[in-house]
């Protein structure tokens, strides 16, 4: 899933939270998405940090 729809829906999913309340399966997909999301996040820290030369002291 892209990263901008991603996103979108823990949003959608957490306004909802807010109003009404979520079902079960919803309350699963939102953790599943969180969770994709923080993978994802994740990969983009390890990324960059793997690009970063250190200087030498």
């Amino acid at each position: 899933m892209e990263i901008n729809t991603l996103i979108e829906r823990i949003n959608e999913l957490s306004r909802k939270q807010r109003s009404v309340g979520l079902e079960e399966w919803e309350r699963d997909e939102q953790e599943a998405l969180r969770q994709e999301y923080l993978a994802f996040i994740r990969g983009q820290v390890h990324q960059t940090l793997g690009q970063v030369k250190g200087t030498p002291q």
